[in-house]
């Protein structure tokens, strides 16, 4: 049943291996400050606890993002204009897409693209339910590597990237950069949310909320390494931290062990000290003026920028150059 729902939806697999998931957490957590990929996070179990962030009110991002979107609905339509394919880089529930198709005149395709299979075809699924005259197709990858955006059957008048929910603040400068111009040489035009800076302190509070939500999300990581890989990481041995850097502008996750310990994947052994960290996942905060300089670095110019009363956040609509 699920392989004839991937054939009517078009369905493209380019799913991480297990053998690379292997090699890079290895690689990861060999270096001096071990780390792990933020893109592991989003298994079935992570991207569900994703969600549930998305609706906690210490977590402004979502809220915040959805009140531009929505006030902003009409004049971003008519920039996108008609018959666009829309390509979503780490699609999730889609649920801000879902804004954006309704508004849209005639759109002709939606391809998102995410690295968990099981949530990307439930939410495809009832897309395509949903919108029975759009195409959509589906395709499971790490959106940072190289893959072929599928042609739709129907003519297309621009291909236009949506980025949402700030996730370029999870890349690092360079990375971000790279990634930019990989979307550059892909769409005409790329609709992306972009975190501000803003007061440390609700920043705290939302990468550290009062319902643990973050922390079990942080955690996941470790519990899906031990599931997928074999590991025998303690859980109850490590605890979630999360602070604002201001040296570089971001938040930084972390997974801070406990005591003097070593933990097993395969054959490998690695050591823990007491309050040594793996760091899992960073996410800058921009001014409009630096998030343009990046993006001008990358082939784009910025066309227009929408934030709310308070200038948390920010959806900007680029162009290519």
């Amino acid at each position: 049943m699920i392989q004839q729902i991937e054939v009517r939806l078009g369905f493209s697999n380019f799913e991480p291996r297990p053998a690379d998931f292997y090699r890079e957490v290895l690689h990861g957590l060999r270096k001096e400050q071990k780390e792990l990929y933020s893109k592991y996070f989003y298994d079935e179990r992570g991207s569900q606890l994703f969600e549930q962030i998305c609706s906690l009110d210490e977590y402004y991002v979502t809220r915040v993002e959805l009140e531009i979107m929505q006030k902003n609905m009409q004049a971003i339509a008519e920039l996108l204009g008609p018959h666009c394919q829309i390509i979503e880089y780490g699609s999730g529930n889609s649920k801000k897409t879902r804004l954006l198709l309704d508004a849209l005149p005639e759109p002709t395709a939606y391809v998102p693209i995410d690295i968990s299979k099981e949530y990307l075809l439930s939410s495809s699924i009832g897309l395509a339910v949903g919108y029975p005259n759009l195409e959509v197709m589906p395709i499971c990858a790490d959106y940072t590597s190289d893959f072929e955006i599928p042609q739709p059957q129907h003519p297309v008048a621009r291909r236009i990237a949506y980025f949402p929910g700030s996730t370029i603040s999870n890349f690092d400068p360079e990375p971000a950069r790279r990634f930019l111009r990989q979307i550059a040489n892909a769409c005409e035009g790329l609709l992306i949310g972009v975190d501000l800076k803003k007061d440390f302190n609700i920043l705290h509070r939302a990468y550290n909320d009062s319902k643990g939500v973050t922390a079990q999300f942080n955690m996941n990581m470790l519990a899906r390494i031990n599931r997928e890989l074999g590991a025998d990481f303690q859980l109850d041995q490590f605890r979630h931290y999360a602070f604002y850097n201001p040296g570089q502008h971001r938040i930084e996750m972390h997974l801070v062990s406990l005591q003097d310990q070593e933990v097993h994947i395969g054959e490998e052994m690695l050591p823990f000290a007491p309050g040594e960290s793996i760091w899992t996942e960073s996410s800058y905060k921009y001014t409009l003026a630096e998030f343009a300089r990046l993006a001008a670095s990358a082939g784009f110019s910025v066309a227009n920028v929408w934030t709310d009363p308070q200038a948390l956040f920010s959806v900007q609509y680029l162009t290519r150059n």
